[in-house]
């Protein structure tokens, strides 16, 4: 039995006559009389009265008819399904995310992601860079923004595009002598507790730090280790030490803090849009088209490194 089979059974019912049914269909009527007759005899009883008045369906024939229009619901739902499947507009994404990125860029990616493919299940995960580089490394996201690119056993095998520069700033509560500033020095920072990255979360960023105020720096060492962003720039309202952290903290609209630059001014790693190749899934597709639109020039990037060489 298929599903024209199912098809010319509906129909036949629906127009209670061979020729009507037929020419609906399509096709001539004796292939339909016959290919109703096979059914008939495949299910084992007589679905359809032949009648002067018109072909009606028996009690089997009823129970068949029900059954049959269920099936073929479903066989185009299915259809249906694939197909928003197959464009990216069911599914899941899997996103690891470090707390920068949220600043920017993806507060203006995701807000035009959700209204474009709603029915996509959005699975969020905040990350350090050495956690998510390992979780796409191994499978268990589809994307992630790091600070600088994944690194390790296996890393070569991602796509890596910057999403971002950034550098260096200094944030401190208003009552803060630097509060006044428009940019604060290496010395002035060593003579201050400071709150930082945790190290082991973010080495780059650790790292460059080191570089601007020395790798035997007291202050460095002595330093308040925040989680994220949002914790550097809470505790630097609070009193606790002058914050470090990058620039585009900028775009955190906190009462009681001031922003300074630092001098001399130290780049922090690049934000890194990283996915596997050989894991482009529709969704993931479609999540990479939205970065193009959003973000011109990680588009112009992503095309870059996804061009087919010669």
């Amino acid at each position: 039995m298929e599903a024209r089979h199912l098809r010319y059974a509906v129909a036949l019912a629906e127009h209670e006559h061979f020729g009507r049914a037929a020419g609906a269909l399509g096709i001539a009527q004796p292939p339909l009389s016959k290919q109703i007759a096979d059914l008939e005899r495949e299910v084992g009883a007589r679905l359809f009265d032949r009648t002067r008045q018109g072909v009606f369906p028996t009690a089997a024939g009823e129970a068949f008819l029900a059954r049959a229009r269920r099936a073929l619901d479903e066989i185009a739902a299915a259809t249906v399904d694939a197909g928003r499947a197959a464009r990216g507009e069911t599914g899941r994404l899997r996103l690891g995310f470090i707390a920068s990125a949220l600043l920017d860029p993806l507060p203006g990616v995701l807000s035009r992601f959700g209204r474009e493919r709603p029915d996509v299940r959005l699975e969020l995960h905040e990350m350090a860079t050495s956690r998510s580089s390992s979780a796409l490394v191994a499978g268990e996201l589809d994307v992630a923004l790091t600070l600088g690119p994944p690194r390790g056993a296996g890393a070569e095998h991602l796509v890596s595009v910057p999403a971002g520069r950034d550098h260096v700033i200094a944030v401190v509560s208003t009552a803060h002598p630097y509060a006044g500033q428009q940019s604060v020095s290496a010395d002035q920072l060593r003579r201050q507790p400071l709150i930082v990255s945790a190290g082991e979360d973010e080495p780059a960023v650790v790292a460059g730090l080191r570089a601007l105020l020395g790798a035997d720096s007291s202050a460095l060492g002595g330093a308040t280790v925040a989680r994220d962003v949002h914790t550097i720039i809470g505790l630097a309202a609070s009193g606790v030490g002058v914050g470090l952290g990058p620039s585009r903290m900028r775009a955190v609209p906190r009462p009681g803090v001031r922003f300074c630059e630092v001098t001399p001014r130290t780049p922090l790693p690049d934000l890194v849009l990283s996915f596997a190749a050989r894991d482009l899934s529709p969704v993931l597709r479609a999540f990479l088209d939205t970065v193009r639109k959003n973000c011109p020039d990680v588009g112009a990037a992503l095309d870059d490194r996804l061009r087919p060489r010669t």
